[in-house]
């Protein structure tokens, strides 16, 4: 399965900003997918499972808990994939980024002179 395969999927896109936040328990990743999506326990496991195989998270058992946790691999794997199209959306980023720190310099200079401050 290729990477955007498995990210295709909102799901696993979920479980994924889930496990981003730190380690967690399979049950309370099942918890949370379950009140979100409304999908059953064996159906999350299935995509814990998909994610698991395709090198997105490891597992480790903890007792009677198995903790899921995000592995960088097949990340690292999309990320090259795509840094080819990067020159598409950096430069818009960056012009972006010089907007918002003009805003951000104009407020601040409207404000000092609403306060009558001076440099």
């Amino acid at each position: 399965m290729h990477a955007f395969d498995v990210l295709g999927d909102p799901v696993r896109r979920r479980i994924l900003e889930l496990l981003a936040d730190g380690e967690q328990a399979s049950g309370a990743v099942t918890e949370v997918i379950r009140a979100e999506f409304g999908i059953s326990q064996p159906a999350v496991s299935q995509h814990l499972k998909v994610l698991r195989d395709n090198g997105f998270a490891t597992v480790r058992p903890d007792g009677a808990r198995r903790l899921y946790a995000v592995d960088d691999t097949a990340l690292r794997e999309a990320d090259a994939w795509l840094s080819r199209f990067r020159r598409f959306w950096t430069p818009h980023l960056d012009a972006l980024g010089t907007e918002v720190a003009r805003g951000r310099r104009q407020r601040r200079l409207a404000a000092r002179d609403d306060d009558g401050s001076t440099g």
